[in-house]
């Protein structure tokens, strides 16, 4: 079985963030989000990896899984225009040539295993596997009508009145069979390809699809909030504590604290569950629960809680911050008294004096 891993798109939802940096490398509990998905793949035995990638971003892409610890192949594959889900079925089938394979949106995050998945695909027989999540609103979301044997029915794309609350994940398997049905599909009036049509293609010609129910979370990192509740979930669950930096005397560090080699504690509390690059400077200063903070940052003076802070990001004398992303390299300054807490998004390079 192979596996093809999209990473292009043009992440507007995370803007500014996305103007320099992919959505699939922004980082949850400072690791970049694809190379969870690429954890979910090695551990359900994939090995050759097809990866979508813009023109823009191709080469941040390749960086970012230049290291590959999971030993996989991974095959680069151009992407010219943002054109749609199946479109990138179609560009790929050179690399995935008759052999299932997962597909797998570059900005998700599941709580579980590719295992039941699979398992069901290979004993079924299956043309596809759906994964599929209940969620309180699945007007915004491709929707999917099963039967009692899980057999889909039917899939409606962001309905104004859905018939189930059962969204599609961004997560599926598909046999050879996939090809034929986008061969047949048409853009939708978005000007794409909808992996939507494309399945309900394969239900039509009376191919064999199923819907897999997700038990654990999923996380789609297409916005600021949703960016935030996935680091506090990573956190919360897969973080360890893990103090290899140095910290002080006058320091307090309680709860689950991931503190890397190189960094350094003066003068502060840390309240875990939160994790802290290499090099980065942590001083006079409070870091609370579901905080990550990259490598080479200074936080001095400051009161973090619920924040992502990226690589070389400075936070100097903020009386309070939270629920906040903060870009590459940006400089977060307060000069004046306040009293209230402040949330930002910002991109990378920027400069903010409160």
């Amino acid at each position: 079985m192979k596996a093809l891993v999209l990473c292009g798109g043009r992440g507007t939802r995370l803007r500014p963030l996305t103007y320099t940096l992919p959505k699939q490398l922004i980082p949850i509990a400072n690791r970049p989000v694809v190379h969870y998905v690429m954890d979910q793949l090695a551990a359900a035995g994939v090995r050759d990896v097809g990866v979508i990638v813009a023109p823009e971003t191709a080469e941040q892409i390749r960086a970012a899984l230049a290291d590959n610890p999971w030993g996989l192949a991974n095959h680069f594959i151009r992407q010219d225009e943002p054109l749609g889900i199946a479109h990138t079925v179609r560009i790929a089938r050179d690399f995935l040539g008759s052999s299932p394979f997962v597909l797998y949106l570059g900005d998700n995050l599941v709580g579980s295993t590719l295992a039941a998945m699979v398992d069901r695909f290979q004993a079924q027989q299956a043309d596809a596997v759906i994964l599929l999540k209940d969620v309180p609103d699945p007007r915004h979301f491709g929707v999917a009508v099963v039967d009692t044997d899980g057999r889909l029915v039917r899939l409606v794309e962001k309905p104004a009145e859905p018939p189930s609350n059962l969204a599609l994940v961004g997560v599926y398997i598909f046999s050879a069979a996939v090809y034929d049905a986008v061969d047949h599909i048409r853009p939708s009036w978005r000007g794409e390809l909808e992996i939507t049509d494309a399945i309900q293609h394969l239900l039509d010609s009376g191919k064999r699809v199923f819907g897999e129910h997700l038990a654990s979370w999923w996380l789609d990192c297409g916005k600021k909030d949703d960016l935030l509740e996935a680091n506090r979930v990573v956190l919360d669950e897969w973080i360890h504590a893990d103090v290899q930096g140095t910290v002080d005397d006058a320091s307090q560090l309680v709860g689950r604290i991931n503190l890397a080699s190189g960094a350094v504690v003066r003068r502060s509390r840390l309240r875990g569950p939160i994790v802290i690059g290499p090099g980065t400077r942590i001083e006079d200063a409070f870091v609370g629960p579901y905080t990550s903070i990259g490598t080479n940052c200074a936080v001095v003076g400051s009161a973090l809680e619920h924040c992502v802070v990226l690589d070389g990001a400075t936070i100097e004398g903020v009386r309070q911050m939270e629920d906040s992303v903060v870009g590459r390299n940006a400089v977060v300054r307060q000069e004046r008294a306040g009293r209230e807490a402040v949330r930002l998004m910002i991109g990378d390079d920027a400069e903010v004096a409160l």
